[in-house]
């Protein structure tokens, strides 16, 4: 009766159990050909496997070296000669169990170690390329939805088992044994874009920057030269699927309940002690996805039409398998109903007009270092297209406009309200979303970097206007009043925001743009009356240029010598006008005898006086140092992949497949 109850306590040993036991102990079982047979016909046990590597001490890691060895070139070889379905899935799932748990000991020298523990390296580079060739095969080949994942899967865990993925040596073999055509070809068709794209997108992403600054890598050449329009728009539509939901999600999470009494004045106490405070968003991007935006639209010129292609608004595709390689809900933490877009907010219709929308919302939201790099990423990007002559015909074209809504922060003085936004050329868009963040982030902790690459941006697309001629019909007055308040918040708040060599240099190209408008304005201002007008505000504020100018003086003596000098010859032409005009309009003043001018009376003194105005010639004004990510911007991609690399490997799913469910799959096919 004893022996009875003992055994009902017993647990019961699952039969792949006994089989890694046998493995691990070196049993001579392991040596015929049936145990193989049976081993990959049982379905992986990933949690033992995992659970068992990781209790083992590092030295006993090695230890079992050798069964771990044999337990991979068992895998690789059922891939290659095995057409069981059943089997290859096991195989590839215990690959993806054995790789993770290997990696998560964290050895001294992780890549080499971890590569002499699982595969060995006398047997590394030829197991290898056959294991590459087998996930390629799988992915280009018509194999069910689970096998094309779990090669994902093997894929993104092998791509970020180094957090550095530049000192990842794996990624050599992958650089060795291409699996760039195999991601074309997810790319390419709709139904395995639908199923596998975001996950190719991000193995891409990860390829793309692996040893870029110091070898030539072979899939940033591919990608260059890529011309597959089908594939390039493919990648567009992965990226676009994305983006276009990370917005829907913003916007349903602002949909905010009415409040009472207490809550409209708590809300007004909020804007009076913040009042420049963007509303923090609970949207969290793949940052995979924003440098694959990045990474095409700097890499593949072609990718530029892309951009402007029209599509029609589609929901997110949904992985079919009940695996996905990665975990997408990781990217967005909070739940939302599935729900339409919120009523009187259109989505945009195409890439670039996403991407403008979701900039908006990322560059309100720069609390932090994750933030500041988004933003930092999406000026970079949009840089790049502002640099590309066939982006600007698109961009300024006045027969093509989109409806793009642009999201603002809340501010004392204004009240954002939900207005359909206007069918405008892209160009309009982007130069409100660069007025909106010049305004909207003129605090203490003042992101100097991000907004000389904001005025970059502004300075590029006027040399484009300067040099073809193009007069765009746009609110020009926001663009002068937002440059000339950073002007004005560097010369008031000097006690608090010491001028440094960066501040001074952005001076300088806010100066500039205004010598720009100044000599070249009236080749490319929409007519006279605006050009005018610029001579209005300038004269208007021309305190601001006095104030910088006493500022720039008194440093010049310093070791902020040279750019001191450079803005105070940057400011001559401005201050001149000023100099020029003022005492014309006390003139008339007096001779009229009125006290108080009028705008209009103002610009009437401004045309008549025009001729009599002396201006320095200033050289260069329509010049501009070409964007190159090596060197200035490695440091912080090099971070930011290594982010990419962190969340990507904590969203890869490491779960056994339901028996059931894999075969009504399998049944399906």
């Amino acid at each position: 009766m004893s022996e009875r109850k003992s055994s009902e306590k017993r647990q019961l040993k699952e039969k792949l159990v006994t089989y890694y036991e046998q493995l691990f102990e070196g049993n001579e079982a392991i040596k015929k050909p049936r145990f193989w047979e049976e081993f990959f016909l049982l379905r992986a046990n990933v949690e033992y496997l995992s659970q068992y590597v990781n209790s083992l001490s590092r030295e006993a890691l090695i230890g079992i070296k050798k069964p771990l060895n044999l337990l991979f070139i068992q895998c690789v070889h059922t891939l290659q000669v095995d057409d069981n379905i059943i089997r290859d899935i096991n195989a590839l799932q215990t690959l993806c169990a054995l790789f993770r748990a290997v990696f998560q000991k964290r050895m001294a020298d992780l890549s080499f170690d971890a590569i002499d523990t699982i595969v060995g390296f006398d047997a590394a580079e030829s197991q290898m390329k056959n294991l590459v060739e087998c996930v390629s095969r799988f992915l280009m080949q018509d194999y069910p939805v689970s096998v094309k994942n779990l090669s994902l899967k093997v894929l993104l865990i092998v791509l970020t088992s180094d957090d550095n993925v530049s000192h990842n040596v794996l990624i050599e073999y992958l650089m060795l044994n291409s699996v760039f055509e195999a991601i074309i070809q997810i790319l390419s068709s709709p139904v395995s874009r639908d199923r596998h794209g975001y996950d190719a997108t991000v193995a891409l992403t990860l390829l793309l920057n692996y040893r870029k600054y110091e070898t030539a890598n072979p899939y940033v050449i591919k990608l260059s030269v890529l011309d597959d329009e089908i594939a390039v728009n493919g990648l567009g539509c992965v990226i676009s699927t994305v983006l276009s939901e990370y917005v829907r999600q913003y916007l349903l999470s602002e949909e905010q309940p009415a409040v009472g009494f207490f809550g409209q004045l708590t809300n007004i106490v909020s804007n009076i002690l913040l009042p420049s405070e963007a509303p923090h968003s609970t949207i969290r991007v793949s940052e995979g996805v924003l440098l694959a935006l990045y990474e095409a639209i700097h890499l593949n010129r072609n990718f530029v039409t892309v951009l402007t292609h029209t599509r029609l608004p589609s929901q997110p595709a949904t992985p079919t398998s009940p695996s996905p390689a990665v975990d997408r809900t990781l990217q967005v933490p909070f739940a939302v109903p599935e729900s339409p877009t919120p009523v009187g907010i259109k989505q945009p219709s195409n890439l670039m007009g996403t991407f403008l929308t979701l900039s908006s919302v990322l560059l309100q939201n720069i609390k932090d270092e994750r933030s500041l790099s988004h933003a930092k990423l999406c000026l970079i990007t949009l840089t790049c297209v502002v640099e590309d002559q066939h982006a600007c015909i698109f961009l300024h074209d006045s027969n093509i406009s989109f409806e793009v809504a642009l999201h603002k922060a809340t501010m004392l003085h204004r009240r954002v309200k939900d207005k359909l936004p206007q069918s405008r050329p892209l160009v309009c868009v982007i130069l409100d979303l660069m007025v909106e963040f010049l305004i909207s982030h003129l605090t203490k902790n003042f992101p100097c970097e991000l907004y000389s690459k904001s005025v970059g941006i502004v300075h590029r697309l006027l040399c484009y206007q300067k040099r073809c001629k193009t007069r765009l019909d746009y609110h020009w007055k926001g663009v002068w009043n937002a440059l000339m308040n950073i002007l004005k918040f560097f010369a008031s708040n000097e006690q608090v925001l010491p001028p440094t060599i960066a501040t001074l240099t952005l001076s300088i190209e806010v100066a500039r743009i205004f010598n720009l408008f100044i000599t070249y304005g009236d080749t490319f201002l929409p007519s006279p009356a605006i050009y005018d007008d610029l001579y209005y505000e300038l004269i208007r504020m021309r305190k601001v240029f006095d104030d910088i100018y006493i500022m720039a003086l008194k440093h010049s003596n310093g070791p902020l010598k040279e750019v001191c000098d450079r803005l105070i010859g940057n400011i001559v032409n401005i201050r001149a006008i000023s100099t020029h005009f003022v005492p014309k309009i006390d003139h008339w003043c007096t001779a009229n005898e009125i006290g108080s001018i009028t705008p209009d009376q103002v610009l009437d003194v401004v045309r008549s006086n025009y001729d009599s105005l002396t201006l320095k010639l200033i050289d260069g004004l329509d010049h501009y140092d070409r964007y190159t990510e090596k060197p200035k911007e490695t440091l912080f991609f090099t971070q930011l992949v290594r982010s990419v690399a962190q969340d990507v490997r904590g969203s890869v799913l490491l779960s056994r497949l339901e028996q059931m469910t894999l075969l009504s799959e399998l049944a399906a096919t």
